[in-house]
């Protein structure tokens, strides 16, 4: 609003200006009769041109707190509506990220906003002051040479039906053209989270010659979109300027028949500037306004997407319950939208009671780590039901029902922050006491405070500074941190060495006693103390019971185990 009303008064001054030049001409140049009014005549002059300073200070202090506002408010549009996106992008479920790229969704945080906070911050700010202006001299002019004007508004009518067809067109090139720099983003993302297999196969070169035909793909759209704008804007200027100077040629006629004063012709050559400077500057920034159009619906797109994982409007509370949680499955029927012809689990039922401790095993997608994820309700079953603690996971509140869980997972995720931090993340509210004692748990205290910083040592991107077993065992402090009813482990062990998985095995097992677990593993040596071992296979359970019950049984769980301890 403050904006809008700094613009009303710096574009009222703009238009004082010819006014202020008019009186200047017609009452300051005039031949005057005598010495007397000579003298009277320069103090005019004097009079006229502190008028036309003043009205250049007035317009140079509402431009400049205009500008300050249009820029201050195209810096915070910009950072809400990056925040608005990371948010929603954030709540949206894994099947979002199974079709779109980590680089195009930076593409769009980063070069879409950007683009975005130009055009609200400048190239808006320049065409609302043009087209203000613009329109109060169009007025000026229709006042005070309504005949020529008449004539003159009727060509710029004609003007803007091409202006619209080419509008359409640059906007549809502005689309592509942002989508072809997404693409290049998507690869460089790609590619630089996996450099150390790039370098391993020696495919710099391969991945260097990818990259640049996405970057020439688009420049190619950059250059069309820029030659339809460089055509639309170059149309706009000549056309608007041959109809102004039609108009200004009419007034010159009107001089020198007499009709009008030279100070009248001043002033309509002023305004008529202002009119095509105006039409000029809207013809650029028209494309730059089609252009951001064009990476708004980008943006759009991405806040119209809705989650299909998300609370119910009436959540149905979770019971509270201070020991471990109770987990059913009731004939669960799953398939992952990118596989919607072969299913991960079929007619799954399941229960792990309170405090028991359940193996799943089986051949590699067997439908192990699907169950992990139903559970959590990254996704949900096409039939059948989950439940925890006797409510279904789709009648309670999402965040209520991850909070009784803890996960860890097959590939530990480490965050660019120290040590302390990475832990904490799994109970930020947690003290450093608690923090240490977690990481003592799981067997990783030794190591942290071995670091340079101990545990305030700067683990790197993705803990880049630290080997695979210590990133496990901190993803396994973490959890350990989080103490929740139900401990979910995706194959936790698996990148620790015999004597480290020996000792966080011990670490675990402590932590079951009192929750409920639920454990994937490949090594079967890892759940031979399981309470009971379920066996699946293509999405159905085959087999459950005690490790020696299972052996004993000669099954698939006999073979598998024959193979790993024969090896």
């Amino acid at each position: 609003m403050l904006a809008l009303v700094f613009l009303a008064l710096a574009a009222a001054a703009t238009l004082a200006f010819p006014l202020a030049l008019r009186a200047l001409i017609d009452q300051g140049l005039s031949s005057p009769a005598s010495a007397q009014g000579r003298g009277e005549q320069l103090l005019a002059l004097r009079e006229h041109f502190a008028l036309l300073f003043g009205v250049a200070a007035a317009l140079g202090l509402f431009s400049a707190v205009r500008f300050y506002l249009m820029s201050w408010l195209g810096e915070r549009v910009t950072a809400d509506l990056r925040n608005g996106i990371y948010a929603h992008v954030l709540r949206q479920s894994p099947e979002f990220f199974e079709t779109t790229q980590t680089g195009e969704v930076l593409s769009r945080l980063t070069a879409d906003t950007t683009l975005v906070q130009t055009v609200v911050g400048s190239s808006f700010s320049m065409g609302l002051r043009s087209a203000v202006t613009g329109l109060g001299a169009l007025a000026m002019l229709i006042w005070t040479n309504p005949w020529i004007m008449t004539q003159v508004l009727g060509v710029l009518v004609l003007v803007v039906l091409p202006s619209v067809w080419f509008g359409r067109r640059v906007r549809r090139l502005s689309r592509a053209s942002q989508d072809r720099v997404a693409d290049s983003s998507a690869i460089a993302g790609e590619v630089l989270n996996a450099i150390p297999v790039v370098q391993g196969y020696t495919a710099e070169a391969r991945e260097t010659r990818r990259f640049a035909d996405a970057t020439e793909n688009a420049f190619m759209t950059a250059r069309r979109r820029v030659r339809a704008r460089a055509t639309l804007m170059g149309f706009i200027i000549i056309a608007t300027s041959a109809a102004l100077l039609w108009g200004l040629y009419q007034g010159t006629q009107a001089v020198l028949a007499g009709q009008i004063s030279a100070g009248h012709l001043g002033q309509t050559v002023v305004f008529v500037i202002m009119l095509a400077s105006s039409f000029a500057v809207l013809g650029e920034v028209y494309g730059e306004l089609l252009r951001a159009a064009g990476a708004t619906e980008r943006l759009m797109e991405l806040l119209n997407l809705r989650s299909p994982i998300r609370s119910p409007a009436q959540a149905q509370p979770l019971p509270p319950t201070d020991g471990p949680s109770h987990v059913r499955f009731e004939a669960v029927t799953f398939h992952y939208p990118s596989r919607p012809m072969q299913a991960a689990l079929r007619d799954f039922t399941l229960e792990v009671r309170p405090g028991e401790t359940v193996a799943l095993v089986g051949p590699s997608g067997a439908g192990k780590s699907t169950v992990l994820q139903l559970l959590l309700r990254f996704y949900d079953p096409q039939a059948g039901r989950v439940m925890l603690d006797g409510t279904p996971l789709t009648s309670a509140n999402l965040r209520a029902l991850r909070d009784r869980m803890a996960l860890v997972p097959q590939e530990p995720v480490i965050f660019s922050t120290s040590a302390l931090e990475n832990i904490r993340y799994g109970r930020p509210d947690a003290s450093d006491a608690d923090v240490h004692a977690a990481a003592h748990a799981a067997h990783a205290d030794d190591f942290i405070r071995a670091l340079p910083e101990g545990y305030d040592t700067f683990l790197g991107e993705r803990g880049v500074r630290l080997s695979g077993g210590q990133r496990q065992r901190i993803a396994i402090a973490r959890a350990m941190l989080k103490n929740a009813p139900l401990l979910l482990l995706d194959e936790a062990t698996s990148a620790l060495d015999a004597e480290s998985e020996r000792m966080v095995q011990a670490a675990l097992e402590s932590a079951m006693r009192d929750r409920t677990t639920l454990v994937i593993a490949h090594r079967l040596a890892t759940v031979q103390k399981a309470d009971r071992i379920v066996v699946i296979d293509q999405g159905r359970i085959v087999e459950q019971g005690t490790h020696a019950e299972l052996t004993a049984a000669g099954g698939l769980y006999a073979r598998l185990a024959a193979l790993q301890f024969k090896s």
